[in-house]
């Protein structure tokens, strides 16, 4: 059944089942808390806290060296960063001047970003330096106009960039003769002489974001998500959770480029007058020191992130009686490590147990959470404010009763226009209903009990989900399978215990290649300079057969099982 009437709405204790959206920008919704708390610290990093006054001053200085370079409004930035400052300011600065924010990984694979810069018809990126050279081919081709290249020092404070300096090793970076990469700082001079570029003019509707997922088939797509997705989800964020008040602070883990980390880690903080403490790359012990100093209110990460804190030795004497508030998501948390967590938190002085959740990219990001006052094992809790869940039988519109299992649907303020350029695979995902209503076919498999418990079951479509990572199937197939020695390969999810799930391919290789571990070798060479880190198999496997179905088809679910099977022995 729907949530529309379901019971579940006498069980939302001090929750709103509805609340008031603003029609601003993303800007905006940071612009009103820069106003009401001026001398608050927006974010915190690696020694250096910035207020939300100074914030807002360096959005705008950010926007106008934008659009002094050519930025105008409509134009796709690729920022292609860590968590840093640079990363939360060009995002906002990005939106001032009524660009659209095309948010990828740092750690992508050269190809990759050559994909995501060409799908998105973005020609105007910021990136890490560490990360410069995927791009020198991209420079060539003349793909962008302008690359604007930073350090994690251009951040820091003078003691702190000196510290820097002497620990980590200097990258050096030859700028191009025609001009079309400009470092961090350099670009920022550019706004000195420059009089204040005026806002643009943009509807609450209008794309302000791209993010990326892997549809409904499992070739990887642009979402477009508009600023009233993102302020809506802001709302419902901080109406989940009254125990928030302004000042409180965030452990930003969740990346940035992720609708988890961008969406409830930054903005929804961002917008309510919270404060980030952005961590660029995750580490246990250093979220233990972390925590230790500033003794952050909130995190929000995935459930390997979790499992990486009971491992760590740092966390021993670490209290943890400052969180009021420990989420979930990106993956599915058992039963079990759930129940290690809250130990490992109220033995740690800590005061609350871990709330899961669930969401997708297509609605930014979380749009479901368990309750401060009530849990069932392994439900994923109630719909946020204004947000509507409905269980369907599989490839139909057609509603399943409570208890039944089906494809989750979602209808609600956060749900994406659609996919960029993708109007086929857009209609197959959003939907109109016999109830007049467009719902988001999400692809996974889920049911609701009778009190409006929603569980999350598993993914219909086949896809890996490795330390929160989607990495689809087809896409590696389609990698390896260019490779000169390969035939064909097939690529499936192995159960970890610490990553959920990780990469496995198998791989046929072609009339007289031996199957050697020097060929091995060049084929893992080849997976790291075309697949982003963490979609690299851990094992290749060579056969000299593929199962197959009766169509032809190359047979994945065989290899799964033998691979269970091998789990099991």
């Amino acid at each position: 059944m729907t949530q529309l009437n379901a019971p579940w709405l006498e069980n939302l204790g001090d929750v709103p089942a509805s609340l008031t959206y603003s029609d601003g920008t993303i800007f905006d919704a940071i612009e009103e808390s820069a106003k009401a708390y001026p001398d608050y610290i927006a974010f915190d990093f690696m020694g250096s806290a910035t207020k939300y006054s100074d914030f807002i001053k360096r959005i705008k200085e950010a926007a106008t060296s934008l659009h002094k370079i050519g930025v105008r409004k409509g134009d796709k930035v690729t920022v292609c960063m860590p968590n840093s400052p640079q990363g939360v300011i060009i995002f906002y600065a990005i939106n001032y001047i009524g660009g659209i924010a095309n948010m990828i990984h740092p750690l992508s694979a050269e190809k990759e970003i050559e994909f995501y810069i060409e799908e998105s018809k973005s020609k105007f990126c910021l990136t890490i330096d560490i990360a410069f050279s995927k791009f020198e081919n991209i420079l060539k081709s003349g793909a962008l106009k302008k690359l604007i290249v930073t350090s994690v020092k251009d951040a820091l404070s003078p003691f702190m960039k000196i510290a820097y300096t002497l620990t980590q090793k200097k990258v050096n970076i030859d700028l191009p003769e025609n001009g079309c990469v400009i470092m961090w700082n350099d670009f920022l001079k550019l706004a000195k002489d420059e009089t204040q570029v005026s806002k643009a003019v943009m509807d609450c509707n209008d794309t302000a974001v791209i993010l990326y997922s892997g549809g409904t088939t499992g070739k990887t797509k642009g979402i477009m998500l508009t600023s009233y997705n993102f302020n809506a989800l802001a709302k419902q964020v901080i109406a989940t959770n009254k125990m928030f008040a302004p000042g409180d602070k965030m452990l930003a883990i969740m990346p940035i480029f992720h609708g988890f980390g961008l969406g409830v880690g930054i903005h929804s903080m961002l917008a309510s007058g919270g404060r980030c403490v952005l961590i660029p790359r995750f580490t246990p012990d250093s979220c233990a020191d972390l925590i230790k100093k500033h003794r952050p209110n909130f995190i929000a990460g995935v459930p390997t992130l979790y499992e990486a804190f009971l491992r760590s030795p740092k966390f021993d004497n670490i209290d943890l009686s400052c969180f009021k508030g420990v989420f979930s998501g990106g993956d599915s948390l058992s039963v079990e490590l759930k129940k290690k967590i809250d130990k490992f938190l109220k033995d740690h002085n800590g005061k609350v147990i871990i709330r899961e959740g669930y969401g997708t990219t297509e609605c930014v990001t979380a749009c479901c959470l368990t309750p401060t006052h009530m849990s069932r094992d392994g439900s994923i809790g109630f719909p946020f404010p204004d947000t509507f869940f409905k269980i369907v039988a599989v490839n139909t519109t057609d509603e399943v009763p409570y208890g039944q299992e089906g494809e989750i649907c979602i209808c609600g303020p956060t749900v994406m226009k659609g996919y960029m350029d993708q109007e086929e695979e857009t209609n197959n995902t959003l939907k109109l209903h016999s109830d007049g209503k467009q719902w988001l076919h999400t692809g996974d498999l889920g049911m609701m009990d009778e009190d409006g418990f929603i569980y999350f079951k598993q993914r219909i479509k086949r896809m890996i989900v490795t330390s929160g990572y989607n990495v689809y199937p087809s896409q590696l197939e389609n990698i390896l399978d260019a490779h000169e020695l390969i035939q064909m390969s097939c690529v499936i999810g192995v159960a970890d215990p610490y990553k959920m799930q990780k990469v496995k391919a198998f791989i046929m290789l072609k009339d007289k290649t031996l199957a050697t571990d020097e060929t091995k070798a060049l084929i893992l060479e080849y997976c790291k300079k075309n697949m982003a880190k963490y979609a690299i198999p851990y094992d290749i496997e060579f056969r000299d057969t593929l199962p197959k179905t009766l169509v032809g088809k190359v047979a994945y679910r065989v290899l799964e099982q033998e691979e269970l099977g091998k789990t099991e022995e």
